[in-house]
């Protein structure tokens, strides 16, 4: 048993009789649905005599057990608990496992998920299947993935926009992107690029922002859903250049493309995967990235920083997610192979193509960067006096 063991007891959920336990850490679901117990005759505890048989998870000092007793239990509920993730570990995953993408076919958020999933089924030799749930700004598809079961076959390949941005566009958003999710991995992060019609007669971040003036809110720009990530993104461009344009949301970045491409729009902040294909075919002109630096997939294009506004910065990233109650176990085992993926060279060329950068880490370190993501945004939305349309 691990000497140091730290447990949030508000999210512990205990179940037993006379004869074994099931350990789950969220009191919003059965324990038993883990599939996951352990018989006390296995930790080598056995049952007192006098102690009636029944049930003994509400149990507390003073309700006539022996301090050594009392003891006993709890470090065979904490052995229980660590046992019980490594347990359904060990044979994860014994089927095909659904991976729910909040977005539609073709954006960039279900390239970089396909291109993952298919290494994780190559490596754990069970398909791990994309399901495409657009809509609401990657809200409904971010909620299928928080109210799924917590055994593992149920996962989330959220974004920045379905959990930095679009909860604080909502009056009562249907989940707390903080608290009802369990960080597995973050995967990468890519700029937006800002791409404008190939009618639209302005080739520079200035001369976008001079004709927007002499034009205000005549510039229609498209995004792919109210509170994402490229719509906030033309926000805050819109609040730093003083101009205002007319939005028109989509369902996801590849409807999005087809009325840019059809003209019925004139303005797109969209990831590069989403939009490079059309640049090269002349139908869309870029016109700057929205990172700090230079994308290496296109180094000819420069910053909204250093093109026209200084400290402009946004970022598209993505990281996998279950829900709460996921068996520690499954979740290391997923971080450890994601990892390894993610540190391949071929994912490594194929998201350079798409001017993505892999990143990894720990569960931890993408519980970090949603927090600091979380607030940013959260402050623009507010200064924008944004609501879900």
């Amino acid at each position: 048993m691990p000497a140091k063991l730290k447990l949030k007891p508000h999210i512990l959920l205990i179940e037993g009789n006379a004869d074994r336990i099931w350990v789950a850490n969220s009191a919003k679901r059965p324990a038993r649905s883990f599939r996951c117990c352990l018989s006390l005759a296995d930790t080598g505890y056995n049952r007192p005599r006098s102690r009636p048989r029944g049930s003994f998870s509400n149990l507390r000092r003073g309700d006539g057990s022996s301090e050594e007793e009392t003891l006993k239990i709890r470090h065979v509920l904490i052995y229980a608990l660590w046992l019980s993730g490594a347990a359904c570990a060990q044979n994860y995953p014994d089927k095909s496992v659904r991976v729910v993408v909040p977005f539609p076919p073709g954006g960039g958020a279900d390239i970089v998920a396909r291109a993952i999933t298919q290494k994780l089924t190559d490596a754990l030799g069970k398909p791990f299947l994309v399901d495409n749930r657009s809509g609401a700004g990657g809200v409904l598809g971010a909620d299928l993935g928080v109210r799924a079961a917590p055994d593992g076959y149920t996962l989330l390949f959220a974004s920045s926009s379905s959990l930095s941005v679009s909860p604080h566009i909502m009056s009562k958003p249907p989940y707390d992107p903080q608290r009802d999710l369990i960080p597995v991995i973050l995967i990468a992060s890519s700029p937006n690029v800002l791409v404008v019609h190939s009618s639209l007669p302005a080739r520079s971040v200035k001369e976008l922002i001079a004709l927007a003036k002499a034009r205000p809110g005549e510039i229609i720009f498209a995004s792919n859903g109210t509170g994402t990530l490229g719509h906030l993104t033309t926000e805050l461009f819109m609040q730093r250049a003083g101009i205002k344009m007319l939005h028109v949301p989509y369902r996801g970045g590849a409807p999005a493309m087809i009325d840019m491409v059809a003209g019925n729009t004139l303005l797109l902040f969209a990831t590069y995967s989403t939009v490079s294909t059309q640049v090269r075919a002349g139908r869309l002109r870029a016109l700057a990235v929205t990172s700090a630096r230079r994308a290496q997939a296109a180094p000819e294009l420069p910053t909204v920083a250093e093109a026209a506004l200084p400290g402009f910065e946004s970022t598209q990233w993505w990281g996998i997610f279950g829900p709460v109650g996921l068996p520690a176990g499954i979740v290391g085992k997923l971080n450890e192979q994601i990892n390894k993926i993610l540190g391949s060279a071929d994912i490594k060329e194929r998201l350079a193509l798409d001017a993505t950068e892999p990143l990894g880490g720990t569960p931890p370190d993408l519980a970090k960067y949603l927090k600091a993501d979380y607030e940013r945004w959260g402050k623009v939305v507010r200064d924008a006096g944004i609501r879900a349309e």
